[in-house]
């Protein structure tokens, strides 16, 4: 199974948990008189059509490289992962409005059963995020990372919901609003998660140098490339569950073009052969006929110079 197999297959599984669990959610505020799982459910509705945008957006994007896309379609699983944050922020400003108007309206407290299926909720959305975040690392994909957020955000609301409804409890009347007041909360807790998954996002859209880890593994192993002096330049971008390599490597420049051009493919096939998650890597031949120490030293005194 590839990764995009992987990644629709989790996608989907967040949409049966999502559906499930707003019922669930609904039913349980609605006849135990709790509005923070109402708020709950709520999210969750949000959550499924979230999911369902996952789910073709993952299928878009995985469609291979054609004359128009030469780097593939990568780039529209950023795009939804955008979607998904709008949906998670119109989730917060819902919760945290109807939170509001639920505070400064007396009511009943919730009922007591009401507990119990919370607790239930979540150990299974805190398990349902781990599983969605696990297949996200390996598929590397940003729109999946969003949907475990989704998953871990639940968790928390239902978190939430679950100290309001103790208290409320516990401390009897006068205390009715406690559970409203856990879901205000929630709510910032929400939109503080929302910004966590889209920074990551904007930067892929952006190619913004953020795979340092990455580079100082393409650079260790060009440096074991039998004819690789070193390495200069080395920038990674991301294209949904792909990344993208340009390297500048060093050679002796009394090689023959021949020599230089199997070097290059040598560097590329090892890369790509250690790193299965780069989809392609561009080598730039640079020659020299110094040693290394000699090459950088003189480079860098061009360099000051212009400075």
């Amino acid at each position: 199974m590839d990764n995009s197999e992987k990644a629709i297959k989790a996608s989907i599984f967040s949409i049966i948990g999502n559906t499930f669990m707003a019922v669930i959610k609904f039913l349980a505020g609605y006849f135990g008189n709790s509005y923070a799982l109402i708020a709950d459910a709520i999210e969750s509705s949000a959550d499924v059509f979230s999911s369902i945008f996952v789910f073709f957006g993952l299928r878009y994007s995985s469609r291979p490289a054609d004359e128009n896309h030469p780097y593939g379609h990568g780039k529209a699983e950023a795009l939804i992962t955008f979607l998904v944050v709008s949906f998670l922020v119109g989730s917060a400003i819902i919760i945290a409005k109807e939170s509001i108007n639920n505070i400064i309206t007396p009511h009943h407290q919730p009922a007591p059963f009401t507990l119990l299926v919370l607790g239930g909720i979540i150990l299974f959305k805190e398990s349902s995020f781990h599983y969605v975040m696990r297949k996200s690392r390996e598929t590397n994909s940003s729109s999946l990372k969003a949907d475990a957020w989704h998953h871990r955000s639940d968790a928390i609301t239902s978190l939430m919901a679950f100290i309001g409804i103790s208290i409320s409890l516990v401390m009897g009347d006068g205390w009715e609003a406690a559970d409203d007041i856990a879901a205000l909360f929630a709510s910032g807790i929400i939109l503080f998660n929302a910004y966590k998954i889209l920074r990551p996002a904007l930067g892929e859209i952006m190619d913004e140098q953020l795979y340092e880890a990455e580079i100082e593994q393409i650079r260790e192993i060009a440096s074991h490339v039998p004819g690789v002096m070193a390495t200069e330049k080395c920038n990674v971008r991301k294209n949904g569950m792909n990344y993208y390599v340009d390297l500048h490597a060093i050679v002796d420049g009394d090689i023959s073009v021949v020599e230089g051009h199997k070097i290059s493919h040598n560097l590329k096939d090892a890369v790509q052969e250690q790193m299965p998650q780069i989809k392609d890597v561009l080598v730039h031949i640079e020659p020299t006929f110094l040693s290394v120490r000699e090459y950088f030293r003189n480079n860098k005194i061009e360099d000051n110079k212009e400075e």
